[in-house]
């Protein structure tokens, strides 16, 4: 459950370059994510706008968190060297150079930079299996933690740099979060300004988190008028998440030995499981899929072999095993023995993909549960 706002600076400051975003990962994971862009303007806007995009794609590949903001600051100094070429292209010969866009405050100890693109950036994955949830932060404020009690704490996160300065790597930190818990995620226009310095504006924002409210809309106003009574100088992004936690009942997983006869009986587990939780109109689908991906990873993988099932708003598949080869979708020709085994569950899911992990891959599947499966 999650609620936002976003409040632009005074009308002459011009467009900003803050942005959040809530994205569905496979796993019934959530990635959460805040940004910040210094400065004003289309030029900020549009950095904006390819960031976001950016941060999207790299999480529909489920990059873990500290490599997702890698990538991410290799972008901000591609464009940084982009900026560059272009004046250096456009001016006249002895023309001076356009002034530096400005970017965000160093801190202590990391190297100058004079790059024209300056962001910041928090990236947040959530997981309701094991209510585990991974930060990685790039030189943006931490992220506040609301306790089922009420208690507020700041999420400690490893000192990075901003986007785009590089020569530094960007750290993950795991916390295990209670069922209920609320994680905010905000900009630093929020906590500072001209009058108030980040150490104040923290303490304004964990006494306004801490009060009971009706919901998180509600939460919401409460936050934006304790700590912004009047119109703020810079933008402000608000990201507010309930968590919930997916209990023992809506998971089910085996370990698969490495035989091809074991095929045959995974699928029998598979149905009783589907009977337990009521989908028998999923049973069909489901046994083509796990036939098919378990059958796979057999032939092609290395042990072990983990097949999950997980019932949420959708019916998940994945199977898991120790290769790091991914799979890739072909149209097998007329007379191919093989090959069409990806095509069919492409074609029988809503969803389908790959993730790698620290040991191995993950191959999932999803099925939507509000349409009757074919049969």
């Amino acid at each position: 459950e999650v609620a936002s706002r976003y409040l632009p600076a005074g009308a002459h400051a011009g467009v900003g370059g803050d942005w959040f975003d809530v994205i569905p990962l496979s796993g019934a994971r959530v990635a959460l994510v805040v940004g910040d862009v210094v400065g004003h303007g289309l030029h900020a806007s549009a950095t904006m706008g390819r960031l976001r995009t950016a941060v999207r794609t790299l999480a529909d590949i489920d990059l873990p968190c500290d490599e997702l903001l890698t990538h991410l600051d290799d972008l901000v100094a591609r464009l940084n060297t982009e900026e560059e070429r272009g004046a250096e292209s456009t001016a006249p010969a002895g023309t001076p150079g356009p002034a530096p866009f400005p970017g965000p405050p160093e801190p202590a100890g990391y190297p100058e930079t004079s790059a024209d693109v300056g962001a910041t950036c928090l990236y947040a994955v959530y997981d309701p299996v094991s209510r585990h949830c991974c930060f990685a932060g790039a030189g943006h404020p931490v992220p506040a933690l609301v306790s089922p009690d009420g208690t507020v704490e700041l999420v400690g996160l490893p000192a990075a740099p901003p986007l785009g300065v590089g020569g530094l790597p960007y750290e993950a930190t795991e916390v295990e979060i209670p069922e209920g818990s609320l994680l905010a995620l905000y900009t630093n226009g929020l906590v500072e300004n001209r009058d108030r310095d980040i150490d104040t504006g923290v303490r304004k924002l964990r006494e306004a988190l801490a009060r009971p409210a009706p919901s998180l809309d509600a939460l919401c106003d409460t936050v934006l008028a304790d700590l912004l009574p009047r119109r703020p100088a810079d933008d402000v992004a608000l990201l507010i998440a309930r968590t919930r936690a997916l209990d023992a009942g809506q998971v089910a997983t085996w370990a698969v030995p490495d035989d091809p006869s074991a095929v045959a009986q995974t699928r029998k587990d598979v149905v009783a499981q589907l009977e337990r939780w009521g989908l028998s109109d999923a049973v069909f689908v489901t046994e083509l899929v796990v036939s098919e991906l378990v059958t796979n990873a057999i032939r092609h993988a290395e042990p072990p072999i983990q097949l999950r099932l997980i019932h949420d708003s959708t019916l998940i598949c994945e199977v898991s095993d120790g290769g790091n080869t991914a799979p890739h979708l072909r149209r097998a020709r007329s007379y191919d023995e093989g090959g069409r085994g990806l095509l069919l569950v492409a074609q029988l899911t809503e969803r389908w993909g790959t993730r790698q992990g620290a040991t191995g891959k993950t191959i999932w599947a999803e099925q939507s549960l509000s349409l009757p499966s074919l049969q």
